[in-house]
């Protein structure tokens, strides 16, 4: 009896060595089935395994995990919008510098060349450079220079607003993916798109782009080639806005501070210590960070200019914080994704807080195609919208007249309309009005601190507010 399940053991593991339910092919095969994967006798089942995913250019990797957001210091202006909580934040990818005049000088020249004569679309992504003029400064100079001349080729671009910002984070999106899939052979360069003939992620996934194909194209198991797909894995996730959490997680550059599980030390900036100024014996006194020092101090005496910047300085000036991001206190203020409410730190969720969930779908016609603008996008109708959501919605307000729904003339989207009639509500802050964080050339220290908050129209723009992209990350949050 024992000699026969010895037998069976030794024809068990023969068999299960041999592959019987593998083996040929990719050589893995179904958990669930036995099917071998990527096999064409058992009909090509697509697998792939150990993906890791590659950053995107100009990207870094932060490791995600759990701080606490909101206020450090005392609240100054005891605006109270900003009560400390602890909150966990996936791993993501982040711009290892704000966003420079030259990068978003690339996006400029692309949509000339792309959209010759259309000066409307040119001149809806141009930065506001009148910004840089004051009624009793002499900053002319700055207006006609700061953006356009290549001495501040590597100075962090300002005089944009939120939808701008947006539209850059798309656009970057579509060359990147666009370059992926040349450098792969799959598709190459057509410098002759116009119009609706144009590249962008959506576009292509959906079958509406074909562009001119490569060496090296996707091929199906019969041999004729075939489109990516998002399944492959190629090509990588959007370029967006961080969220406020992520900007505040990544700025703090906490992982230098760890001992296992355990913080050895909280942070008041990006760096230890409650100290501005370097206290190394070789750069001993040299301020951290761009900033104003005092009333009247944007850079320091003549000799010793302290920080370097009358205004803004290079991206890649001062050290970076311990994630190896540039400049995330003082030089300019960044845009996050957020909308603004002073109560958000109540509402929000403990993983990946974020206000500001806009669910879209593509349009169809009637015919069930896709519909695209006048430029060749694909046009995206909203069927969720929670901005609201909590804190304006009218499940969150009691209104004195009675039910809001029976107010004539008013919607549930109008929660957050600045309305003096009586019996209205009434507020400045609106569903198009955003965070923006980390200090800048004309800001005092204060403002370096983190876990400050300010907010903007998305539609405005200042001479000190900027903006760097982040990534969401796939996968495992630190790598296998």
């Amino acid at each position: 009896m024992k000699l026969r399940t010895l037998l069976l053991l030794f024809l068990a593991a023969f068999v299960s060595g041999c592959g019987l339910f593998g083996g040929g092919g990719s050589g893995e095969s179904s958990r669930t089935t036995g099917w071998e994967y990527n096999a064409e006798e058992t009909g090509n089942i697509p697998h792939i395994s150990g993906y890791e995913q590659e950053p995107g250019p100009g990207l870094v990797f932060i490791q995600g995990g759990t701080f606490t957001m909101g206020r450090v210091e005392e609240d100054v202006l005891y605006k109270w919008d900003n009560h400390p909580r602890r909150v966990t934040v996936a791993s993501f990818y982040m711009d290892e510098t704000e966003v420079s005049n030259q990068d978003y000088r690339e996006y400029i020249h692309w949509l000339g060349r792309v959209y010759p004569g259309d000066r409307q679309k040119l001149n809806a992504a141009l930065p506001d450079t009148t910004l840089w003029r004051s009624e009793l400064a002499y900053n002319e100079p700055y207006v006609n220079n700061y953006f356009r001349h290549p001495a501040y080729t590597d100075y962090p671009v300002v005089g944009v607003t939120w939808e701008q910002a947006e539209a850059y984070c798309d656009w970057r999106t579509d060359r990147v993916n666009e370059q992926i899939l040349v450098s792969r052979g799959i598709l190459q360069h057509d410098n002759a798109q116009s119009g609706e003939n144009v590249f962008t992620t959506d576009t292509y996934l959906t079958g509406l782009y074909d562009g001119t194909a490569g060496e090296d194209p996707q091929e199906n198991p019969d041999g004729t080639s075939r489109r990516v797909r998002w399944e492959d894995g190629l090509m990588l996730p959007n370029y967006r806005l961080p969220t406020e959490a992520e900007w505040e997680y990544a700025a703090y550059g906490l992982i230098g501070n760890t001992d296992g599980e355990l913080l050895t030390d909280r942070r008041i900036y990006p760096w230890n210590g409650a100290y501005l100024r370097e206290d190394s014996r070789k750069e001993k006194g040299r301020l951290k960070a761009n900033f104003v020092r005092g009333r009247g101090d944007m850079m320091g005496m003549a000799g010793a200019l302290n920080d370097n910047a009358d205004v803004t300085a290079p991206v890649f000036s001062y050290d970076p914080n311990d994630y190896g991001l540039y400049c995330m206190a003082g030089n300019v203020n960044e845009w996050v994704a957020d909308v603004y409410r002073p109560l958000s730190f109540l509402d929000v969720e403990e993983f990946q807080p974020f206000r500001g969930n806009v669910v879209t779908e593509y349009r169809r016609g009637p015919d069930g195609g896709y519909v695209r603008d006048q430029y060749g996008e694909l046009v995206r109708d909203t069927i969720a919208d929670y901005r609201n959501y909590l804190d304006g919605s009218a499940n969150s307000q009691l209104i004195e007249t009675g039910d809001w729904n029976e107010v004539e003339g008013r919607s549930t989207d109008d929660m957050y309309i600045q309305d003096d009639r009586p019996g209205y509500f009434s507020s400045l802050i609106s569903d198009e009005v955003r965070v923006y964080k980390g200090g800048s050339w004309r800001d005092r220290p204060y403002w370096l601190v983190p876990g400050t908050r300010r907010y903007l129209e998305q539609s405005k723009a200042q001479n000190d507010l900027g903006f760097r992209c982040a990534m969401t990350r796939v996968g495992s949050p630190e790598g296998f």
